[in-house]
């Protein structure tokens, strides 16, 4: 009964949180069945997804529609990121977001065009004013699509407070059917310092999950004795998609008294990057999972905690007994439980191991230089979470930082002096981190100031010096020099670079710069004649990619329209 009024408890709490949102002032995006890729707050590579992602039915070029009245006050394209996005902002000081976008409506794509051909670019970012592009609630402002970071056809939609801060767009009454219970793949428990264990071990433990019968879970009663804390992997899934999606709450229980909470209602975009924080960074490294940890370290600035004891952490003591509650939900208050019975036993770790320590170490709370041979990396002030020995070694231009299972809240300084090295290398070197498994080169953003190179990054690992000499490639694909165009609409062309990748490009017509668009995943540029750029019957094409080295191709041929 004890446990049954903590559950209703938590539902009334739940629904409680809910209801200070206008719940009839957005319509849905889309005139389709709203059915889920990506949940709110679903744990993503170094951030917190910042909306809902809503399948387009495998399909680009569906309708999308402004949820509320109000003016564009923002658009953004770029190659990678969101692609395509449209920002509209409302009378009642919320904003919408429509990212992956594969065209805007013909008003704002006119606007959009203008800018492009004024600026000669592609990636462009707008800030109309408030009177420029006013929408209706209801009025298509552009069309679904799969631009930018995005690896399938999908809406991503957004609501953001007037402190640009994202909130569940659930909040606001969007509605998606589920009634399908969160699952937990797998809990761990953390022994906290020396003296504490679990099940007579000082290192993390993997508990056996037991399903009940009523679709909940238990696990086998564990020893423990000193501070211990727990981490779970839980995902949530909806009816009409098998996603595996993120969760929006988590309490825990300990003998009844609430100790702990999670709820993914809104966050800031400053505070995104604290995700590390939140799970265990080494395990997803090692493991590609990603387990959230039950309790608050220090140096957690996360606003997604509610009311906790001990900042989750359990102290149990000798010859006692103790019951841990996890409660799991979704926003349809679909909830999952799993119990775990401590028994206090005192005992020696039998596999208490000295802590590695390495010549080097890292201070968090002072700036940090290690400097050997010709590299030097500069970590500033609170660069990192916690104090910790770091692996550094330099052997014929690589370096070893450590490995990369420690998460760091800021970039660092990863810096060469190449002077060493021939005038002609020089033009040519680029810093690359080397993949963690395949030991590939990847290029990291450098910059060239006379004998030195750098980079910024926020990733420890491998990093060597590359080079490039091999000029990128550019192949037409749907024409070739001479042929008569006249029934096309659009001009494509495959560009590829294999070392540093594209850095850059530009496309003329008869010495006009035309408007390409640039598409990383299919490695095409596309120009749109309906742009109306191109008026003559025989037309110059030239087209000149660069690397992030320099190296460019040229390429030119001769097509004719009427």
């Amino acid at each position: 009964m004890k446990y049954l009024l903590i559950l209703l408890l938590l539902v009334t709490t739940f629904l409680t949180a809910q209801s200070k949102y206008p719940q009839d002032y957005f319509r849905s995006p889309l005139d389709v069945p709203l059915i889920l890729a990506g949940t709110f707050a679903e744990l993503r590579s170094n951030h917190f997804h910042s909306g809902l992602d809503i399948k387009t039915q495998q399909r680009n070029g569906l309708n999308v529609y402004a949820t509320a009245k109000g003016y564009v006050s923002r658009i953004k394209i770029s190659h990678f990121g969101y692609g395509k996005a449209l920002y509209v902002t409302h009378p009642n000081g919320y904003t919408t977001v429509y990212a992956h976008l594969q065209n805007f409506s013909t008003a704002i794509d006119d606007y959009v065009r203008k800018k492009q051909y004024e600026k000669e670019t592609y990636e462009i970012e707008l800030f109309p004013n408030a009177n420029d592009l006013i929408v209706k609630k209801g009025e298509v402002i552009a069309y679904s699509g799969n631009s930018g970071s995005s690896s399938g056809p999908h809406l991503h939609y957004e609501i953001r407070d007037n402190a640009e801060r994202p909130v569940n767009p659930m909040l606001f009454g969007t509605d998606i059917k589920d009634t399908t219970k969160p699952i937990i793949n797998s809990i761990y428990a953390y022994p906290i310092g020396e003296n504490a264990h679990v099940n007579r071990s000082n290192k993390k433990q993997k508990l056996q999950l037991i399903p009940k019968g009523d679709g909940d879970y238990k696990v086998e009663a564990i020893e423990a004795y000193g501070t211990i804390g727990f981490a779970i992997e839980t995902i949530d899934r909806q009816d009409q998609a098998s996603n595996k999606n993120g969760v929006y709450a988590i309490k825990t229980f300990h003998n009844g008294t609430q100790n702990f909470e999670i709820n993914f209602k809104r966050f800031s975009f400053s505070e995104s990057k604290h995700i590390n924080r939140l799970i265990d960074y080494q395990h997803y490294f090692e493991e590609k999972k990603r387990l959230q940890k039950l309790f608050l370290e220090t140096n957690n600035p996360l606003s997604i905690y509610g009311d906790m004891q001990n900042n989750g952490y359990l102290n149990i003591t000798d010859d006692t007994a103790s019951i841990y509650k996890i409660v799991v939900a979704d926003y349809k208050n679909n909830t999952i439980n799993l119990d775990v019975n401590i028994n206090g036993i005192r005992a020696q770790p039998e596999d208490l191991e000295p802590k590695a320590k390495t010549p080097y170490y890292i201070y968090a709370n002072q700036p940090n230089e290690l400097v050997m041979d010709a590299v030097s990396v500069n970590f500033s002030k609170n660069t990192f979470y916690d104090d910790f020995y770091i692996d550094f070694n330099v052997s014929s231009d690589t370096l070893t930082l450590h490995r990369p299972i420690i998460p760091a809240k800021k970039s660092f300084t990863i810096k060469y002096d190449i002077s060493n090295y021939n005038t002609l290398d020089k033009e040519k070197l680029y810093i690359a981190k080397l993949t963690d498994k395949t030991n590939l080169p990847t290029y990291a953003s450098t910059k060239r100031k006379k004998n030195s190179l750098s980079t910024r990054t926020k990733n420890l690992g491998t990093y060597t010096l590359a080079i490039d000499t091999i000029a990128p490639t550019i192949v037409p694909e749907n024409f070739n020099d001479g042929k008569w165009l006249s029934k096309y609409r659009f001009l494509t062309l495959k560009i590829n670079d294999t070392n540093s990748g594209i850095s850059n490009y530009r496309a003329t017509v008869n010495g006009k710069w035309i408007l390409m668009e640039y598409d990383y995943k299919k490695k095409t540029l596309t120009h749109d004649f309906n742009d109306g750029i191109v008026i003559e019957t025989k037309n110059n094409l030239k087209v000149i990619v660069t690397d992030h080295v320099g190296n460019s191709e040229t390429y030119e041929a001769t097509f004719y329209r009427k």
